[in-house]
């Protein structure tokens, strides 16, 4: 009997040994691929801003499949959250804070910043972006978008009031948490959490009405 050169009957068709099938969008060898989006949208928000990224062009930065970042992260909020170091998701934040009686809501807003930003490691990203903000006309610009469209504009909405009421809101608990925490101004820099809630929540409040 012939024999092949690998040992096989002559003539005999070779097997068929079926390409193992690449899983969509991921390169071959990444071994952190959440990471690598992660480091394509910061590139990408801070050359583009907010408001001008997109999930296609961070997926083209990052080399990877649109349907890969959605896999990962479900809408652009959630990516610059996690890009971004943000102790917390407007998705699931706000709808805590919107739900409840409407005549405690700038309590409960009031109570929600304070309560996150105690915590040294959820306020250290917050800090950081602030005083990043302060000095760099770029990251003033993202911050703004993101603001405007993931926070400001859904909660104006929600509640049905103008946008520059929830704004004056925000900027007094900014203002709180640069003194609180930048200046280090006393005695707001050491007071109780709670004592800040019962001076601020009635002013908060009085913005929200509408």
């Amino acid at each position: 009997m012939t024999r092949g050169p690998a040992g096989g009957r002559a003539g005999a068709p070779e097997e068929h040994v079926p390409e193992k099938r690449r899983r969509p969008g991921r390169r071959p060898g990444a071994a952190d691929t959440r990471g690598e989006i992660l480091t394509a949208a910061r590139r990408v928000f801070a050359e583009k801003g907010f408001d001008k990224a997109t999930i296609r062009g961070i997926a083209r930065e990052a080399s990877v499949d649109p349907a890969l970042v959605h896999h990962y992260f479900d809408t652009k909020d959630g990516i610059f959250v996690e890009a971004m170091q943000l102790p917390m998701d407007p998705a699931v934040a706000l709808p805590t804070i919107l739900a409840g009686p409407r005549e405690e809501i700038g309590e409960r807003l009031v109570r929600f910043v304070l309560t996150l930003t105690s915590d040294p490691q959820a306020r250290e990203p917050v800090v950081a972006l602030l005083r990043t903000a302060m000095a760099n006309d770029q990251a003033v610009a993202m911050i703004r978008e993101f603001l405007t469209q993931a926070v400001l504009g859904r909660v104006a909405e929600a509640l049905g009031i103008p946008p520059i009421r929830l704004e004056v809101a925000f900027a007094q608990m900014f203002g709180v948490i640069m003194m609180r925490y930048i200046l280090k101004l006393e005695p707001i820099a050491s007071a109780d959490l709670e004592e800040l809630v019962e001076i601020l929540a009635p002013t908060i409040q009085r913005y929200l009405e509408g």
